[in-house]
């Protein structure tokens, strides 16, 4: 049902890359009423969309012959661009591709050349909000397309997400994520110093909650997302940093913001510094822990 009683119309989805963030997404589909059609090169994860009721197809030729919409949440762009070459010719003309992935705008931009083309109607529809996000159907989604493609995809959407913002033609929900995690990237980074120098001064970490929180220093990294354990809303912090949003992949959008600056010629020195740390943090013990985590690392760094 929609937001006043009415029964949504039912879609055939194909949905393919069933991995952390894309099962939970595929689920809440499913739960909203939608036939789905899945494919994933892992079994664990097509036997657990089998059990949440959706049909598995053999390939993803397969998955999508008869879907309207056609969903897509994959690792990197080269294996979008593959994924695409293998369905884009098996869809139906006219169908929706919303490609959730997040990837190098270049690649999301050869997507949509590719999918225009063959009569389809793409969108690189990237999201924030985490595995978190992806179970509660929070997400927000930014979205790069046409109006057209944009009205079509927006219902199924709305079911995965709290927020949708459409940022403009093909690429451009690629670009508007790069910017946002690059800038998240670098304000949690300054939130950790803040606290590890607060810390070393003498300061309890509630005192510098309440202050930052409250004060010029006010931003999510700090009020949503506290690094440190036991002050502010609950958060990775509070459980050994286990992820969350884990570094590797605050890193990986580090670095597709370094690959943009690069291509677009415009300098982020700080986007780029940024990059350089997570890097060291992950190959110093923090392969596995959530982004926040860094603190620890730049506390270590201090005592050495």
């Amino acid at each position: 049902m929609d937001g006043n009683g009415r029964r949504r119309p039912v879609s055939t989805i194909a949905f393919i890359g069933l991995g952390n963030m894309g099962l939970p997404m595929a689920i809440n589909l499913t739960k909203a009423g939608h036939d789905l059609t899945v494919f994933d090169r892992v079994e664990t994860a097509m036997q657990k969309a089998a059990d949440e009721g959706m049909k598995r197809a053999a390939s993803g030729a397969e998955a999508v012959a008869d879907a309207d919409i056609i969903v897509t949440m994959l690792p990197n762009g080269d294996i979008v661009q593959k994924v695409f070459e293998e369905i884009v010719p098996a869809a139906k003309n006219g169908a929706v591709v919303i490609d959730c992935s997040t990837i190098d705008v270049a690649s999301a931009r050869k997507a949509h050349e590719m999918a225009s083309a063959a009569g389809l109607l793409p969108i690189d529809a990237p999201v924030s909000g985490g595995t978190g996000g992806a179970a509660a159907g929070t997400l927000t989604f930014m979205v790069g397309g046409s109006n057209e493609a944009f009205d079509k995809a927006s219902p199924i959407l709305d079911i995965m997400g709290g927020k949708l913002v459409h940022c403009g033609e093909g690429g451009a929900g690629q670009a508007a994520k790069i910017c946002n995690n690059m800038l998240l990237g670098i304000s949690m980074i300054g939130a950790c110093e803040a606290f590890a120098l607060a810390e070393k001064l003498g300061l309890s970490a509630q005192s510098a909650f309440d202050v930052i929180s409250t004060s010029s220093g006010f931003c999510w990294s700090v009020n949503n997302y506290c690094p440190v354990p036991g002050v502010g809303p609950q958060s990775p912090a509070d459980n050994d940093y286990k992820p969350g949003f884990a570094a590797e992949l605050m890193a990986k959008d580090l670095g597709l913001s370094q690959q943009a600056a690069e291509n677009a010629g415009q300098a982020t020195p700080m986007g780029r510094h940024a990059l350089d740390l997570y890097r060291r943090f992950i190959e110093e013990g923090g392969e596995g822990k959530d982004f926040s985590g860094i603190i620890e690392h730049l506390k270590a760094a201090g005592r050495s």
